[in-house]
This record gives C-alpha cells, structure tokens and sequence, in this order.
C-alpha cells in the first residue's frame, strides 16, 4: 500500500495516513474483509514510526471503518450502518431556587454529591457490581505508564525538595497552551494557564471568586451536581436553565438573565454533563454575546473535549475577545482520574487574582503529577491514548444504545453523545429512587437524575456510563429494563 505523505504540511502525518486509507476505502480500493498492512510493515513503507500508525489505525477504528482482530492484524468493516438518532425532548421548565439561605445551605447538607460520591467508590469495589455510574473513562491502553512515569520522576527529582510556581510548571503550560492552539482553536500563552488540582479546584477557584452568598447563578438544567452542592454550599441562589437537544435553551435563558441579573454562567459545551451534549458554534456565539450583553460571566467546563468521535467547534473561551469567559479543562477524563491534573484558562485582568487564591489554596498541584502528564504529551502518548479511547468508547457506546433499544420502553428517550462516556435517559413516570434500589440489590449501580438538577426538581432520568465491555453493559442494562418494564406492567 502507498501513502504519500506530506512531510511540511501543518496536518498530523497520522491524519494524513487516517485520511488516505479512508479514501482507499470510500472508493472501494479496499474492500470489506481486506487485511491491512500490520503495523511494522506500514511503518517501514511510509517511514514513520510504529506509535504513529497505530494512532492512525486507532482513528480509523473510532470512525468504525477497520477493527481489530487479536493476534490477526486490521481488517476493512463492512459497510456503516446509519448512525443512532436521538429522540431526547425534555420538558422546557426553568427551575429557579426563589428562597435565599439557609434553604441553599441546608440543601449542601444533604450531601447529594457526597453520597453519590463515597456510594460509586464503593460499588466500583466491590466484586462484581455493574457500574454505569460514573463520568470515568476506560482504564485500558496505559500499559506504558510505569516506563513513562519513571522518566518523568527522574526528570524533576531536583525539584521534589523546593515547593513550585502557584500556577504550575513552565513547560506543562507550554504543552497545554500549543495543545489548546493546536487542536482547538484558542488562542492563548502559557502565562494564560494555571495548572489546578484537577478540574474540580479549577471551578472551585472560579466560583469563589465572583460568586457571593445571595448572587444568582444560571447553570444548564440538568448539569453536573458537583456543581451544583457547590453552589449551594456558598448561599448563591441559582437558576437551571432545561436543555434542548441542541444545548441550553438560549430564548429562555436570555428572559432569565434580563429578570435576575445573575453573575455567573456555567455551562459545558462540549460533551455536556450529563447529557453529553456537545453546542453548535452558532449556539456558542449566540450564548456569548448573551452573555457580553447582561454582563455575565462564563465558565465553560470542558471536563470530557478530547474524547469526541468527530470534530467539535472551537470552545466559548476562543471566541471570547473581551475576557468575560473562562475555560476549564482537565486530564483526569482524558487519560486517569487519579493523576489529579486540571488547568485554567484566564485572560485579562482576572489571572493574577487567581493565582493568588491558587497559592493560598494549596500552593501548587503535585510536582510528580504534572511531570508525568508532561512527558505524556512530550512523548506523543496523550494524543495515541485519545486515540485509543475514542475507538473503545465509540464501540462500548454502539453496544449500549443497541441494549437500550432491546430492553427499555418505548417511552424513554435518551441522547446519542459524539463521544465523552455517558449518555442520558429521560424515562417515562417511574419512581427512580425505587428502581435505584432495586438495581443495586441486583448488582447494577446507576446515577438516578435527580441530583443532576437545582433543587432536585427534575424529571425522572439516568446518566448511563458507556466505557464497560459491551458484556457489562448488557446485562445491565438488561436488569435496569427488566425493573422498568415490571414498574409499568404494574401499574399499566
């Protein structure tokens, strides 16, 4: 097989491989069942080293065009089926928390998150429980990770004796900033970033800094419940603004921001949690200007970009030209929880301000850790890991929506995400805290919808996590249809 390549060219040379076999195939140069060439030989004829086929054979396996048979090499798929159409339409009800503290502060207390939180650490613990929970991504392709961690500690083993800079080392933002410019059209410096103990601590810093006790907050409806206990948990009053299939309903948002002034938007435009929704650029510009009108501001968490199947549109925070926006991203979706590894990006006259509530919060994030995600991205791993993912996940998400299909009534809806690791069900009037419980004395832990909501005052629905073996996903899936149907038999 011959592949021209384009040595000067500004497109990776993976792509451009991806690229060549995906016309060989579309023209029928190469046919279904066709072996393609492994990945030594590929690397030899076209003079590239091995990680970079296999990043292209990943891509090309994510796009659903080749698989792989262990032990046998890739092989042309047959041809694609039509991709699954989401039949999500939620209710467009605005959930707004009229009364001011103590009512937030007590909610806090409640512990939604928390419990959520300890509840999925064990279930992920013990023996055979089916987690569909989590926002995780797959744990598989990191065979490299000792090899790599171990250069990345003898790299910066000086420094463990000297605390570092509150908005994290030189050359991880150098990473990071060519990455954002690279592959997402921002259009920032290294002295923009501040690298966070994970995303969380991002949003934390954020929050705190614009947001008193009695402001109004605009957030998605649903939207991540994180989110949320932390709001609550300041005394801030909020407003959840219901989703359309397309993103937050911008006509019913800009009545909300005329009538309650709020200070903040917090909205995740690529791969939304919990939908996994991701914006048009259209719908983006438009929230932005929303924004720029009632002087809002935005904070865009983008926890799960890197893990689309296709191309998504440049974040709010590349559009922004008057520093009203503020972007948050993470690698702890994107390559391992535990590494604890976030980033901010700041423009204007809001950065120092942050550093300086960075530093008072923990002085700086792990030395250990942003060396190993640096030499990630030095080494090209990152970007082959994403790869991989995408692949897995692309795959794992077709199994789930084929067994939501086969088992769930015809009256759940759910969301057909280009990527990330959940989707979302809207479920027809079942109790779902029952269900919940029911599930889980079968073995099979879920995230029920209701604390994805201000004030818990949602419809019923799940957040489903894809990244299992399609044998996980289906017989829990299985079990979650087999409670519903049972439920609606009953009272039928």
């Amino acid at each position: 097989m011959r592949i021209p390549l384009e040595r000067h060219s500004s497109k990776a040379v993976y792509l451009q491989i991806r690229d060549r076999i995906r016309r060989l195939i579309e023209t029928g140069a190469l046919q279904t069942g066709d072996k393609l060439p492994s990945i030594r030989a590929l690397a030899e004829n076209t003079g590239v080293n091995k990680l970079t086929v296999i990043e292209a054979y990943n891509v090309l396996e994510a796009d659903g065009l080749i698989a792989a048979r262990p032990g046998s090499g890739y092989f042309v798929n047959p041809t694609l089926q039509p991709k699954s159409v989401s039949n999500f339409a939620p209710p467009q009800d605005v959930i707004v928390s009229e009364q001011p503290p103590p009512y937030p502060f007590e909610e806090a207390k409640s512990g939604a998150f928390f419990n959520h939180y300890m509840a999925s650490l064990q279930a992920r613990s013990s023996p055979g429980m089916i987690d569909l929970s989590s926002g995780f991504p797959s744990d598989s392709g990191l065979e490299d990770l000792p090899r790599i961690a171990r250069r990345a500690v003898k790299q910066v083993t000086g420094s463990l004796f000297n605390y570092d800079n509150p908005q994290g080392q030189l050359m991880l933002r150098q990473q990071i900033s060519r990455m954002l410019v690279q592959q997402h059209g921002m259009n920032v410096t290294p002295e923009d970033l501040i690298i966070t103990n994970g995303s969380k601590q991002g949003l934390s810093l954020v929050v705190h800094y614009y947001v008193k006790p009695g402001d109004w907050v605009i957030v998605e409806s649903p939207t991540w419940h994180g989110m949320l206990s932390l709001l609550y948990s300041m005394g801030a009053r909020v407003i959840g603004i219901p989703m359309t299939a397309e993103g937050m309903n911008l006509e019913l948002l800009e009545k909300n921001l005329y009538t309650y002034r709020p200070k903040l938007i917090f909205t995740v435009s690529t791969l939304h949690n919990p939908t996994g929704i991701t914006t048009s650029q259209a719908h983006r510009q438009q929230l932005l200007q929303l924004a720029e009108r009632y002087d809002c501001v935005i904070l865009e968490d983008n926890a799960y970009e890197g893990l689309n199947f296709e191309p998504v549109p440049a974040p709010i925070k590349a559009l922004d030209r008057k520093d009203i926006a503020t972007y948050v991203g993470t690698f702890s979706k994107t390559l391992m929880p535990g590494i604890r590894v976030g980033y901010l990006v700041v423009t204007g006259k809001h950065y120092q301000p942050l550093v300086e509530r960075k530093l008072l919060d923990d002085l700086h994030v792990s030395t250990v850790s942003q060396a190993i995600v640096s030499e990630y991205l030095a080494s090209g791993h990152y970007r082959h890991h994403l790869a991989h993912l995408q692949a897995q996940h692309r795959q794992s998400q077709t199994a789930m929506l084929a067994a939501l299909q086969k088992y769930f009534p015809p009256s759940a809806s759910w969301t057909v995400p280009n990527g990330g690791t959940f989707l979302w069900v809207q479920m027809p009037a079942v109790p779902m805290a029952e269900i919940y419980q029911q599930a889980l004395s079968r073995g099979v832990f879920v995230a029920e919808g209701t604390p994805f909501f201000p004030g818990q005052q949602g419809y019923p629905a799940l957040r489903l996590n894809f990244t299992l073996s399609p044998d996980k996903i289906e017989r829990g899936i299985a079990v979650l249809g087999e409670l519903v149907q049972a439920y609606l038999s009953r009272t039928a």
